[in-house]
C-alpha cells in the first residue's frame, strides 16, 4: 500500500509539480510524456488497492485472498515492466514532442512579441531556467528570466532534452524499486499461502 500512494505521489509530483507541468497548462502538451505518468498514478492506485485485499488476505488466513494478491501483483509487475520498455523506446519521441511545443512557442512569439505569447515562452523560459535556442542576437529580444546571464544562457531545446531524460530516469528509478518490491511481495504471499495450507492439514 505504501509503495502504491508512493508511486501515486510521484506520477503527480512530475505531472502537476515539476517543471514538465508547464508544458501542459495550453493548447499542445506532451502527450506521450504524461501517458506514461496516468499509467503510472494507475499502476500506484491499483496497488494500493491489492495491498489492501492483501493485508485482509493475511489477517483472515485465507489462501484465496492471499492467491488473488499473487496473481494481482503478477500481473502489475508485467505492467511495469512493459511501461519500462515502452518508456526506454518512447525517450527519444518525447523529446522531440516536447521540443516542438517549445519550438511552436517560439516561432508564435517572433511573429508577435506582446501579450499571452510573451507571458508563455517566459514561463517555458522560468521552468527550464534557459532562454531561446542559442541565437545570441535573438536572445537579446526574448523574455528571459532575470538571475540568467546572456550571452551565456542555455539552449532551450537541450535542456528540454535534459529535463526530460531526468524525469524519466526518475521514472525508471521508482519503477524499478516499485518492481523489487512486488517481487518480494509475490515471494511472501506464496511462502504465506504454503503455510497455511501446511496448517490446516496438520490441524
Amino acid at each position: 500500500q505504501l509503495a502504491g500512494l508512493a508511486v501515486i505521489a510521484c506520477g503527480l509530483w512530475l505531472r502537476f509539480g515539476g517543471p514538465m507541468a508547464e508544458f501542459a497548462t495550453d493548447k499542445k502538451s506532451p502527450e506521450l510524456f504524461f501517458m506514461g505518468l496516468y499509467v503510472l498514478v494507475g499502476a500506484g492506485a491499483i496497488m494500493s488497492a491489492v495491498g489492501f485485499f492483501g493485508c485482509c488476505g493475511a489477517a483472515r488466513e485465507s489462501q484465496c485472498l492471499i492467491g488473488t494478491f499473487f496473481a494481482c501483483l503478477l500481473v502489475i509487475f508485467a505492467g511495469e515492466v512493459t511501461a519500462g520498455v515502452f518508456a526506454f523506446i518512447g525517450k527519444k519521441v518525447a523529446i522531440q514532442e516536447v521540443q516542438k511545443i517549445y519550438d511552436d512557442a517560439y516561432e508564435d512569439y517572433m511573429k508577435n512579441p506582446v501579450g499571452k505569447v510573451n507571458s508563455t515562452i517566459y514561463r517555458y523560459h522560468m521552468a527550464l531556467q534557459c532562454c531561446g535556442k542559442g541565437n545570441v542576437e535573438q536572445q537579446m529580444g526574448l523574455p528571459c528570466p532575470e538571475n540568467i546571464q546572456l550571452p551565456k544562457a542555455s539552449n532551450c531545446l537541450v535542456e528540454i532534452q535534459n529535463v526530460v531524460t531526468t524525469n524519466l530516469h526518475l521514472v525508471g528509478i521508482v519503477g524499478i524499486a516499485i518492481a523489487s518490491i512486488t517481487i518480494f511481495g509475490m515471494i511472501f504471499s506464496m511462502i504465506l499461502c504454503c503455510t497455511i495450507r501446511n496448517m490446516r492439514e496438520m490441524i
